[in-house]
């Protein structure tokens, strides 16, 4: 089936298919309204069109940046490990509002985060058996800085659960000073 150009649809077909193209999004996860208005505007829908819409699904409680932010928040933390700087980072590529953003990514306090600092670099150290400990340090370091935890709270996760599965160097202690 060909895709149609909204506008040379009848403006209220053209407002149907616009709602009905939102509505399908949203069955499948909660969006940012930029996300919707990318989507929009990728279908051919006219500013005008895009920005009346997304103005009803606001008011009407269907798109929030602030509860998409918060949600998006926990889970990517709970499930990927990220840290609050990658967080705010990714909500920022969704169009959320930085203040909005850096709001939700408050929530996770520097227990929290550190807690999951440790509990990523324990999974990682089951598949590190067999690696020197200069070759475990840099693997277990680049993987928190790729989820985007600070550089000293990695250096201290990483030297500490060293040090707790047995390690018999003192590397870390030697960057940072210990």
């Amino acid at each position: 089936m060909a895709r149609v150009d909204p506008s040379e649809l009848p403006p209220e077909v053209a407002w149907g298919k616009a709602k009905e193209l939102c509505f399908d999004l949203l069955a499948v996860r909660a969006r940012t309204k930029e996300e919707l208005r990318q989507a929009l505007k990728r279908r051919g829908f006219d500013e005008e069109l895009r920005e009346r819409l997304l103005g009803k699904l606001d008011s009407s409680g269907l798109v929030d940046d602030a509860a998409f932010a918060e949600q998006w928040v926990r889970s990517r933390h709970t499930y990927q490990g990220l840290a609050r700087s990658a967080l705010v980072a990714e909500l920022r590529r969704k169009g959320v509002d930085g203040e909005v953003a850096a709001q939700a990514a408050g929530e996770i306090d520097r227990d929290s985060e550190e807690q999951r600092a440790r509990e990523l670099v324990r999974k990682r150290l089951r598949s590190m058996t067999a690696l020197d400990e200069q070759t475990a340090t840099r693997r277990l370091l680049g993987t928190l800085a790729r989820k985007g935890y600070p550089q000293g709270l990695a250096y201290a996760v990483v030297r500490d659960e060293l040090k707790n599965a047995g390690a018999e160097s003192t590397l870390l202690d030697e960057v940072t000073g210990d």
